[in-house]
């Protein structure tokens, strides 16, 4: 049985491919269009999906769709009329997409797939409790899900066991976290749905010393759920977020791409401090109602790893399980295993152990690419001397993209499309930041790390992270040994990685380690600043021509940037690419 999942229209639009329950393919839109948080009908990550399963739209049973979209125009329509005529600039400019698209879903799945067969439509929440419980490893397990907003919910609890998920309680619009979280990036100067990591990033530099005006904006519960004071916002009635009195607490909003001043960092400390007061007080409280070890966790504010490495201290919680596509791209998962599982009552037969679910390239694919470019290149023997020949440009303070295998689900680079570089050196990270990823300087870097060494250099009370979805602090004799990959508060963004999971990567890891006595690498996505990881050879090669990457490494292909004219890729010659 195929089913397919599908999420799009507002952001990350992905799709997501189920063979008789096992995830065969996931990937994102912007992954292909090259239009970061690509909200378009996901017709090439279907299509993909559809290639990697080796079937034909005719061969799919269902498709599943990640919300309701007659429930969450029922709230647009509720909340604009309920701030009418304030609110008449906001709906007038909202309508024509749901008009065209969003109230039009089963048309234009038909439309663009030539598709007949039943589309089942999924609360959002409830397809992010199934896209984190329906995967995970457990048969039992406590549910939280948060994020900005669904159809009318804000963060849902419950619990699921063995094919079955119940959704006790829900917070809802316009009362949300997520909400107050992009609001706080807004008033920052950063981008919504985009920049809300840059400010959990930007945290440490501060003291939550705006801790008490926070207290004023909004009223925590005991049980976590929360009272926005609506007169401190704009979001629910126009195209803004912060109100003008938000900004007489606060102080002036910050206009984007100045100067990031203390004031900022500590509005930043502050809202992550009680981010993680309103996450830890719903994480007791679920665990109150459900006495359940095991916690999986899904919604964008489950991507906040600052507060996910806190949990076990914070809460009762054992085990804590956080999908790697946990916001909005992840839903796509959700609605195709809620359909499997749950609708059709199918026993569960997958767990995600792993992220790589995307498109990947043979040799002779990456080989006729640069033959065809005309791109300098040697040819390695083997995976001995890939791994080997890496290691030793990394030690050697080389900036390496790294190119293999199948692309990650999530936004998280694990390994298939990731920068490499030496955590060893402690000009490293702004190297990185100004020469290779063009962005802000605060902004860190995370290690990853063989999987048998990790208690060696954390405090970790696990054996493996692999999806880099938890912060963790450094041992504090092992900072020295890798400046570049500790954050200025002592932890880091943590990704294990084992010889079973990505030999390639882990042997590149290894070998360093002869070389350096760390097993240690810096990871960062294979991007710049604006765009998305890179997904295919031309992405990578353009990506290393344009910035202060030294190498890619590709399949068994080593490509030296000075080998290679930069001027070459934007030749007329090659405008037709």
């Amino acid at each position: 049985m195929n089913v397919l999942g599908i999420s799009c229209f507002y952001h990350d639009a992905a799709a997501c491919l189920l063979k008789d329950g096992k995830v065969v393919a996931a990937a994102q839109e912007e992954r292909f269009t090259r239009k970061k948080h690509d909200i378009s009908f996901p017709v090439n990550a279907i299509k993909y999906c559809l290639e990697e399963g080796k079937i034909t739209i005719n061969d799919v049973n269902y498709i599943g769709f990640y919300e309701k979209p007659l429930l969450k125009f029922e709230r647009l329509l509720s909340q604009h009329l309920e701030m009418f005529p304030r609110s008449f600039t906001s709906f007038f400019s909202a309508l024509p997409s749901w008009l065209n698209e969003k109230l039009r879903v089963p048309s234009i799945i038909r439309k663009n797939l030539k598709y007949k067969g039943p589309v089942l439509f999924i609360e959002h929440h409830l397809a992010h409790a199934a896209s984190a419980f329906l995967v995970s490893p457990f048969k039992k397990a406590a549910v939280l899900t948060i994020d900005g907003v669904g159809e009318w919910a804000t963060a849902a609890y419950g619990y699921g066991e063995d094919n079955n998920i119940t959704l006790l309680k829900e917070l809802k619009f316009p009362h949300s976290l997520g909400l107050l979280y992009s609001t706080v990036t807004a008033f920052l100067g950063f981008t919504v749905n985009d920049a809300e990591y840059k400010v959990m990033g930007l945290s440490p530099y501060g003291k939550p010393i705006y801790y008490e005006q926070f207290k004023k904006i909004f009223h925590i519960n005991d049980d976590g759920s929360m009272v926005l004071d609506m007169s401190y916002f704009d979001f629910h009635y126009k195209l803004a977020m912060p109100s003008k009195k938000f900004a007489e607490e606060l102080g002036p909003m910050r206009k984007k791409e100045t100067s990031i001043e203390q004031r900022h960092k500590d509005i930043a400390a502050s809202l992550q401090k009680i981010t993680e007061e309103v996450v830890f007080k719903m994480l007791n409280h679920v665990y109150k109602e459900t006495k359940m070890k095991n916690l999986v966790m899904a919604g964008g504010v489950a991507l906040n790893s600052v507060a996910n490495g806190k949990i076990k201290r914070n809460t009762p919680f054992e085990n804590v399980w956080v999908q790697p596509s946990a916001s909005d791209a992840g839903t796509s998962l959700g609605a195709a295993c809620y359909i499997y599982n749950t609708i059709l009552g199918n026993e569960r037969n997958y767990v995600m152990d792993s992220a790589y679910l995307g498109p990947s390239y043979s040799a002779e694919q990456v080989l006729e690419f640069l033959e065809e470019h005309k791109v300098e290149y040697t040819k390695l023997r083997d995976d001995d001397e890939l791994i080997k020949k890496t290691a030793e440009l990394i030690w050697k303070d080389n900036v390496i993209g790294w190119f293999q295998g199948r692309m990650e689900w999530g936004p998280r680079a694990l390994g298939a499309r990731s920068i490499l570089s030496n955590p060893c050196n402690p000009k490293m990270k702004d190297i990185l930041n100004l020469k290779v990823k063009h962005r802000e300087y605060f902004r860190p870097f995370a290690p990853v790390i063989a999987e048998e060494d990790v208690h060696d250099y954390f405090d970790i009370d696990k054996d493996d992270e692999p999806f880099m979805l938890f912060v963790y602090p450094f041992k504090d004799d092992k900072r020295k040994l890798v400046p570049s990959v500790v954050h200025v508060d002592g932890s880091g963004r943590l990704q294990t990685i084992s010889k079973r999971q990505n030999p390639l990567y882990y042997g590149v890891i290894k070998e360093f380690e002869k070389l350096s006595k760390v097993p240690i690498l810096i990871n960062t996505s294979f991007n710049i600043r604006g765009e998305p990881i890179v997904c295919t050879p031309k992405d990578a090669y353009r990506c290393m021509m344009g910035t202060g990457i030294d190498y890619l490494v590709i399949d068994k292909f080593l490509v030296a940037r000075a080998d290679n004219p930069k001027d070459m890729w934007d030749s007329e010659k090659h405008a037709k690419d």
